[in-house]
């Protein structure tokens, strides 16, 4: 930068600043008005499903912490492990960082860079002589910063803006997932140990009778093929012991791993079940109206965020087509020796405008314009689709209440007609007036009906759970969700200001 370079700029150019003024504040924007899609369900849950609960209370269910929803101080305490420690919750907090990062990226291009510029050249002169020249400059440069005319920065950090909402409705989801995931593998472990005394009970059971028979065969009283029944039904029930033994090893390798570290023992012993007096361990919700999942479940949120994204690329793509203005700049000071590069004179500045107007591309621009109205036609069928997800999840879940509490008192019903069944068989067959089929049958009976009702019990309380997550529940901000996890959390939702 030499020191004529310098002085032929000092004058303004106020027509060139007057243009900008206006069409800065004009907001000549090319980003499309965004409308939310029509919800692509009916206005009210199927014919069959249970909303009983809805007339009890005026909350809706995303707005009911799991800690209001989890009765058992037990599986409270282990969520909130999980919540501290789960690898997938910590991943999806830093990703809020990451998406706040590249929204402060494209906020930062609506505004210049300036920059500390220091130069200094020595060259020899044309003249042959042997002599040099020196040149030397300081001052503040501002690199080429394009003045978003036609809103095409303003696009990309709209849609950068979008895709950090996204990354937080993303969390709200995981945390959502893990509440249910944490619930349903406490639930499953405390059934299968239920099943696994039962199966003890009955194989203590078995092996009495199998005892009985085997005194009596050596005695002439009974039948070899008595004998081999007994044998076999004692057998059936160790492998059965030893299923369970498996499954439950199984569910506490699975809170293992959702709580993100060995769960301490208490934590995984049996409360009372709510059938034999104990406390009820999930809370009844209400169902609300479908319309009420556009605004409270977070993946549907996540995924109409995405959707404002794409929206926002069509507005940078249509800004393409437009001249690009950018402008350069420079102010300091220049002279030929070092001695001389602050005295008065040598202060000048530079300004270089430029404006590039697309005229051949062989199709580029448009081609980015298509490809951005597709992606915004993709983003459309997803958050439809992801609404008809949760429509068809939450219909399931209440059709399941509708129906697992009958199921459940039926089997009730008849586990305790094939106990009695087995003790009349049994008291039967000691008397000599039935034969050992009829014990075998009933027992074989009894311990299947006890299966079951174990497990329909287990299917209820994780409709339950179902239920709640499929309503959006599990993620208000009473939740902590792990000491790193939250302080970024709070970091995000402070720092990022709306432009």
């Amino acid at each position: 930068m030499s020191e004529n370079y310098l002085h032929r700029y000092r004058r303004p150019v106020p027509a060139f600043w007057m243009v900008g003024a206006v069409a800065l504040l004009s907001g000549c924007s090319m980003l499309p008005h965004y409308e939310r899609p029509t919800a692509p369900v009916a206005p009210q849950w199927p014919a069959g499903t249970s909303t009983t609960a809805d007339s009890a209370s005026t909350v809706a269910t995303a707005d009911i912490p799991w800690q209001d929803f989890i009765g058992d101080a037990r599986l409270r305490e282990l969520i909130a492990l999980s919540l501290q420690n789960n690898r997938d919750l910590r991943v999806a907090v830093l990703a809020i960082e990451q998406a706040r990062a590249q929204y402060q990226i494209r906020r930062a291009d609506q505004l210049p860079t300036v920059n500390a510029a220091v130069s200094g050249t020595r060259q020899p002169k044309a003249d042959g002589s042997g002599d040099s020249t020196s040149a030397y400059s300081a001052g503040l440069a501002l690199a080429s910063w394009e003045i978003d005319f036609f809103g095409r920065v303003a696009s990309l950090k709209e849609a950068a803006l979008a895709q950090f909402f996204a990354t937080q409705e993303a969390r709200n989801a995981v945390q959502t997932s893990l509440v249910a995931s944490v619930a349903n593998a406490w639930l499953s472990l405390q059934t299968n140990t239920e099943l696994l005394e039962l199966t003890q009970r009955t194989l203590a059971t078995r092996e009495d009778s199998l005892r009985l028979n085997q005194l009596r065969f050596d005695q002439g009283v009974t039948s070899a093929l008595d004998l081999r029944q007994a044998q076999s039904l004692t057998s059936a029930a160790r492998a059965t012991l030893a299923q369970q033994q498996r499954l439950r090893t199984l569910d506490i390798n699975v809170l293992t791993l959702l709580a993100g570290q060995s769960v301490p023992a208490q934590l995984l012993t049996v409360p009372p079940a709510p059938e034999k007096g104990g406390p009820a361990l999930l809370a009844d919700v209400p169902a609300g109206v479908p319309s009420d999942l556009l605004m409270r479940r977070a993946d549907i949120l996540q995924a109409e965020q995405q959707l404002i994204a794409a929206n926002a690329n069509i507005g940078a793509a249509r800004a393409a087509f437009f001249p690009r203005i950018a402008l350069t700049a420079g102010v300091g000071t220049a002279s030929g020796s070092l001695s001389g590069l602050f005295k008065s004179g040598s202060w000048g500045f530079t300004l270089a405008p430029q404006a590039l107007l697309p005229i051949f591309d062989a199709g580029r621009n448009q081609a980015g314009l298509e490809s951005a109205q597709a992606g915004r036609a993709v983003a459309v069928a997803q958050y439809e689709k992801t609404i008809q997800v949760a429509f068809r999840e939450v219909a399931d879940a209440l059709a399941g209440r509708a129906t697992l509490d009958d199921q459940v008192r039926a089997q009730q019903d008849q586990a305790d007609a094939e106990a009695d069944r087995f003790r009349l068989a049994d008291l039967r067959y000691r008397n000599g007036v039935s034969s050992y089929l009829d014990v075998l049958d009933a027992q074989r009976a009894l311990f299947a009906t006890q299966q079951a009702l174990a497990q329909t019990q287990l299917a209820r309380r994780q409709n339950q759970v179902a239920l709640y997550k499929a309503l959006g529940g599990g993620w208000m901000p009473a939740q902590t969700p792990s000491e790193e996890g939250g302080a970024a959390l709070r970091s995000v939702t402070t720092a990022v200001p709306l432009m």
